[in-house]
């Protein structure tokens, strides 16, 4: 009985071509004549002939949707609401693909159907570098799919998830990419309308792409009784609806610019996330966006102003077309390869005060702490700037404008990254070209006979008062001098 269920399962996986003859008979050829269907599948996942996608499907006992016109489904990448993609790859000329598949639960929804060939019709229109192509759009029994780039390094959310911020630098050039984007689609009558983080694909050679205009450009949608569709339209409904905007206005796509602008310097969105559609509704959410020069006071002039303008709720106030913002961008990293700004926390001050100021780099992950810091010291004469990674603050005295002094901060940082990072720079302290200062907390006291300290060099034990790391740090810069 064992041999027949795998032959009719070798039956139909050839009918399919989610194999070829060839690895067939590899998977068969090492296994006995009693072998089992479980045994076969794990053979083929071992010659990676079958992924564990595919063949957690076959288990279930339906190969439906598995290969659809020519395209076999390898991984699931992403899943929302209204369609899943996949990693799928050509059963014609083994090329990779992302394949968007609707859910089952739309397939026998004329309306939504209608909605998804939309989307590919008008992204096939779409020919630019910082928009994701579409190549095929194929219907197979209640299986309704497109196919398009597959873009290798994941959307902004993985990013963010794992870099938790970009440097304004990074973040700068993402969003000019996706402005180069909206202004291509807005020449042709075409506007986002979903846009957020996972909706912008970033390519392995740090190429910011659209993807996803589902919701482009149709007045319908918005008074469309579905609930899938309405949901993805709702922020744009309520800023639109709220401001007395036009609906499918090019500017709203430019407010969801800024509020990916913002999550990628800082984080966190500018306002909460959330599946609630009454507060999703309300205007406020939107318009009492807390500045990011509260939130990242460090961060350059010029990014602070783009942010802000992007972000204003009266959608005169904003940028008026996506090449303004282009234009802005493109200025700021000519800036950025200068290497030079003045940032929201230190423009306040005059020249004067600026030249006799001097540049530290804290690592602190406490959001409180950093602010205690960052005030303290920025009221003694010193720019203040701030990192939550040991690795990052490293990079940064790398450039050709370094900070003088890394402190490093203790209590926030695991045992080995403040070690690392300490031995990292005594590698370079006595050079003159840089200092560190490490806080210790009490338990890692033990850790002071092994650190090599030096007139640049330094380390304080807790407790540490703020009179004290000011003094050490200015003793470190500046060897000569301390504090009465």
């Amino acid at each position: 009985m064992a041999r027949n269920e795998l032959d009719e399962l070798v039956q139909r996986i050839v009918a399919t071509r989610l194999v070829t003859p060839q690895q067939l008979d590899e998977g068969l050829a090492a296994l006995g004549p009693a072998s089992t269907v479980p045994q076969f599948l794990r053979e083929m996942e071992r010659l990676q002939h079958l992924t564990t996608y595919q063949t957690g499907i076959i288990r279930r006992g339906d190969l439906a949707g598995l290969v659809l016109g020519d395209y076999k489904l390898m991984y699931r990448n992403a899943s929302g609401s209204f369609a899943r993609v996949f990693r799928a790859c050509s059963v014609v000329d083994n090329s990779m693909l992302g394949l968007k598949l609707l859910r089952q639960r739309w397939a026998k929804d004329a309306d939504c159907v209608a909605l998804f060939h939309r989307e590919a019709q008008i992204c096939r229109k779409l020919k630019h570098e910082n928009i994701v192509p579409i190549f095929n759009v194929g219907s197979q029994d209640d299986f309704h799919y497109f196919t398009m780039e597959f873009v290798e390094g994941g959307n902004l959310r993985d990013f963010i998830n794992i870099r938790k911020t970009l440097s304004p630098q990074e973040a700068t050039r993402c969003i000019v990419d996706m402005a180069k984007g909206l202004d291509y689609a807005a020449n042709r009558g075409i506007t986002h309308r979903d846009l957020k983080l996972t909706n912008v694909l970033m390519s392995s050679q740090g190429v910011a792409k659209l993807v996803d205009f589902g919701l482009a450009g149709d007045t319908s949608i918005s008074k469309n009784s579905n609930g899938a569709e309405t949901g993805r339209a709702l922020e744009y409904a309520t800023l639109e609806k709220g401001t007395q905007a036009p609906i499918n206005d090019p500017r709203s796509d430019l407010f969801f610019l800024g509020v990916v602008y913002y999550e990628l310097l800082t984080g966190d969105p500018p306002y909460p996330r959330t599946r609630d559609r009454f507060e999703r509704k309300q205007l406020n959410r939107y318009a009492q966006i807390r500045p990011i020069q509260d939130v990242q006071p460090d961060l350059p002039t010029p990014v602070v102003e783009i942010v802000n303008q992007l972000l204003q709720v009266n959608p005169a106030d904003r940028f008026q077309q996506s090449r303004d913002v282009v234009h802005a961008g493109t200025s700021l990293l000519h800036k950025f390869e200068q290497n030079r700004f003045r940032t929201s926390a230190t423009s306040k001050h005059d020249s004067k005060s600026d030249e006799k100021q001097r540049t530290i780099m804290i690592v602190e992950r406490r959001t409180k702490h950093q602010k205690l810091l960052r005030d303290y010291l920025s009221k003694h004469a010193f720019r203040v700037l701030v990192s939550t990674d040991v690795d990052r603050a490293l990079k940064r005295l790398e450039t050709p404008d370094p900070p003088e002094c890394l402190v490093l901060i203790g209590d926030s940082l695991d045992e080995s990254e403040i070690l690392r990072g300490f031995r990292s720079m005594t590698r370079t302290s006595n050079d003159g070209t840089a200092s560190v200062i490490a806080v210790l907390p009490s338990e890692y006291s033990q850790h002071r006979q092994d650190l090599a300290e030096n007139q640049r060099a330094r380390i304080l034990v807790q407790p540490v008062t703020l009179r004290s790391l000011r003094n050490a740090i200015s003793a470190a810069i500046m060897p000569e001098t301390s504090i009465d």
